[in-house]
């Protein structure tokens, strides 16, 4: 806001200062107020005798349209590709093992003693005294008596009688036979014979030839990349304005407009493999095989048949049928009435007065010093030495040869083509009308 105040302020001291001679430079082609009549100039009572003179112009002014146009643009892509490269490396693998190390330990050996500590302490003594004391009871007094009952009762009478019974059981018998076995057996005959071996021996034979061997290197190559279309934000210059009411010149900001602004370039750097063939002379080694002849002693068994008779006895059983004879008891019971005559006591009871004594026991308390003698732990320790073993690891480096790939990844450019739009500015011009106050109108051309 203070911007906007300070530029038509500053504009002002300008036109007044370096341009108050013409007219049309100081008033952006308006007319100047210094061929105005004192009427026209000088502040009045009446408003309608300042407008003595109005009249209208027109003066052209340029305005900037954007138009949108769609146009295909081509740009650069990259791929990355990776190559594998195979390389041999060596790693070493550290292999752990054991050895036996001896080494002293001191270990505690804790041990409980006693120590006898006499003391001295009292101790309560109690003794237990009686005083007798009579007191009046009646007791009750028990008497049985006894009457005669009469009843019936009916007992059993066992009596065990015997009956024959008859039974077959069936009793083995076991009988001893031999019969003639014959077993065949094989002994082992051992014979020493020889037969012909050829074994083969290589011997190395060295040879050189040439080869032809692809290898080459990488080169850094720098590739420019065009930097990325932006849009943004552009104000065109102000304008200055005769306003007629204020008798002043008032700045107008112009426009905002977005325009395409390309950024600077990139510059990528990229490895490139540069092929080449190179002859190299090796050495070769090949085995000739060299076949040699011996005899060789083996010995072969053979299994040679006999048979063996034995006499083997064997044992038959058969079951023999007998019939056996038993007393089986069995027991009847009768039962027979018999009159029994049984005494029935029951009791009498009477209470009788008697004057009893009892004793009261009462307790008294003595304290008696005595001396006590108690035994007291205490620990001691010894430091013993003890041999331990105890397995010690170390490591054994040996290298081992492996094989990688290693991946190199480079950048492999395409065109692709894309649509964009873009702001075309295009000039219209237009009339706008002022309105001057002026008695000449040879001034307001």
């Amino acid at each position: 806001m203070k911007t906007r105040v300070a530029i038509p302020l500053l504009a002002a001291l300008l036109l007044a200062a370096g341009f108050g001679a013409t007219a049309h430079a100081g008033y952006c082609g308006a007319a100047s107020y210094s061929c105005c009549p004192p009427t026209c100039a000088a502040p009045a009572a009446d408003p309608g005798q300042a407008m003595c003179c109005p009249k209208v112009c027109y003066r052209t002014v340029q305005e900037t349209v954007w138009e949108q146009e769609s146009c295909v643009c081509t740009k650069t892509v990259y791929d990355t590709v990776c190559d594998a490269i195979p390389e041999t490396c060596c790693k070493t693998v550290y292999d752990t093992c054991y050895r036996d190390e001896c080494y002293t330990v001191c270990r505690p050996q804790y041990q409980t003693c006693y120590q006898d500590v006499c003391e001295r302490r009292c101790r309560p003594v109690y003794q237990t005294c009686y005083r007798d004391e009579q007191y009046c009871v009646r007791r009750p007094v028990y008497e049985t008596c006894y009457r005669d009952c009469c009843y019936t009762v009916c007992r059993p009478v066992y009596q065990t009688n015997y009956r024959d019974c008859c039974y077959t059981v069936c009793k083995p018998v076991y009988e001893t036979h031999y019969r003639q076995v014959c077993t065949n057996h094989c002994r082992t005959e051992t014979e020493t014979r020889y037969r012909d071996v050829c074994h083969t021996t290589c011997r190395p034979v060295c040879d050189s030839k040439v080869i032809e061997v692809e290898c080459g290197e990488w080169k850094t190559v720098q590739e420019c990349k065009p930097g990325p279309v932006m849009t943004r934000c552009v104000q065109d210059p102000g304008t200055w304005v005769w306003d007629p009411c204020t008798c002043c010149c008032c700045y107008h900001p112009g426009c905002c407009r977005q325009e395409q602004v390309q950024c600077p370039p990139t510059i990528c750097c990229r490895k490139v493999w540069c092929p080449r063939t190179e002859q190299r002379t090796i050495t070769c080694t090949r085995y000739v095989q060299d076949v040699h002849h011996c005899q060789v002693p083996y010995t072969v068994c053979r299994q040679v048949p006999y048979t063996v008779t034995n006499t083997v006895p064997y044992q038959t059983c058969r079951m023999v049928q007998e019939v056996c004879h038993r007393q089986v008891p069995y027991t009847t019971c009768t039962m027979v009435q018999n009159v029994c005559t049984k005494r029935v006591p029951y009791q009498t009871c009477r209470m009788v007065e008697q004057v009893c004594t009892r004793r009261i026991p009462y307790t008294t308390c003595q304290m008696v010093e005595e001396c006590c003698t108690r035994k007291v732990p205490h620990t001691t320790c010894t430091m013993v030495q003890q041999t331990c073993t105890r397995k010690v690891p170390y490591c054994v480096p040996r290298t081992v040869t492996y094989t990688r790939c290693r991946y190199v990844s480079r950048c492999v450019p395409r065109q692709v083509q894309y649509c964009s739009t873009r702001c075309v500015p295009r000039v219209v011009c237009r009339q706008v009308p002022v309105q001057m106050c002026c008695p000449d109108p040879c001034h307001c051309n």
